[in-house]
């Protein structure tokens, strides 16, 4: 996760470089031709380019910064229990943005930094419950990006996500280096994401070798979890391990604690934020009566990533090397 990024990728023909912190190349947005995208399975017309740009949360707002997008932005929502973000490499875009809210993005704090474009997800700020929707930001004349990860699959109500995640990630990144003018950096992030995770698949172990995994996010009645389009997904897959969940056609959701001692992981991997700690979470797996005889805790087969790693983000990559290597430690029994 406190990996730099590659020289190769500060360097493309549509962003002006000074490290890597790029500069977007100005231009008389007002007269680009419209740009049509694919997003959530619609095709969404853009008039113009993006100048004021809100995102919603960590992972959407570190795909603009590694695109090297901050001028774009007006600011970012996100609460401040999501990790060090003093040590990542987009350390020079943080610092440079403005951080509007610790909570989530509204109407009003995107009609107050005079927004032209609002990057969020289902879930990650869009929500039905107070109003705070595409069609509703809309009316107000501005246009939204929604995360691909979140995408309303139509299976069951609020069920999220279309295609794999690191697809996700990849359409993503595409679709806004094509709506930015820097196709060629997106290119290079996804070809250099791919050849990363490409190189774990490569050392992973395969068939009945591959440790099943569990992802615990939270939730003690019942826990929080990542079904088949969740970034879990595929960063348990591509570094060699089988979500127990996989079957779930869902991204993030709710199962029973049943189901975990059913399906018996390997490995268990915590997702590290909010009030409760890593430590505190892996505590309470280890002294919840109903999950004594799973086989990850009784070989405290424990291991922890960040939020920012476990959703659809640039940090991703690193998460899929991370538990790769952990995960080829595992002796299968």
């Amino acid at each position: 996760m406190r990996r730099k990024l590659i020289a190769a990728l500060c360097l493309t023909a549509t962003v002006t470089a000074s490290g890597c912190g790029a500069h977007v190349e100005t231009s008389d947005d007002a007269r680009s031709p419209a740009v049509t995208l694919t997003n959530c399975g619609r095709q969404v017309t853009y008039d113009r380019v993006p100048r004021r740009v809100v995102t919603n949360d960590v992972g959407i707002t570190e795909i603009m910064f590694a695109l090297g997008l901050e001028d774009r932005m007006a600011g970012f929502a996100m609460p401040d229990d999501k990790g060090d973000l003093t040590g990542v490499p987009w350390k020079e875009g943080y610092e440079k943005v403005k951080w509007l809210s610790k909570d989530q993005l509204t109407k009003e704090n995107v009609l107050a930094a005079r927004a032209d474009l609002v990057f969020a997800g289902w879930n990650y700020g869009f929500r039905e419950e107070d109003g705070f929707t595409p069609d509703a930001l809309k009316k107000l004349g501005i246009p939204s990006y929604v995360l691909t990860e979140s995408c309303h699959n139509g299976r069951s109500g609020s069920a999220r996500g279309i295609m794999p995640p690191l697809d996700a990630l990849y359409a993503d990144l595409t679709n806004l280096g094509k709506l930015f003018g820097v196709e060629d950096r997106a290119a290079a992030l996804v070809a250099g994401f791919k050849k990363r995770i490409a190189d774990v698949r490569a050392q992973a172990p395969e068939g009945a070798d591959r440790p099943k995994v569990f992802l615990y996010d939270s939730g003690q009645d019942t826990p929080f979890t990542a079904g088949r389009y969740a970034a879990p997904e595929q960063i348990i897959s591509e570094a060699g391990g089988v979500n127990v969940m996989h079957d779930v056609q869902d991204s993030w959701t709710t199962v029973g604690w049943e189901t975990v001692v059913e399906r018996d992981p390997d490995v268990i991997v915590i997702c590290d934020y909010g009030d409760t700690s890593a430590e505190q979470k892996k505590k309470f797996l280890l002294n919840h009566p109903p999950l004594r005889g799973v086989s990850a805790l009784k070989n405290r087969r424990v291991f922890v990533l960040d939020y920012a790693d476990l959703v659809e983000s640039p940090r991703n990559p690193s998460a899929v090397a991370r538990l790769g290597a952990y995960l080829r430690t595992v002796e299968k029994r």
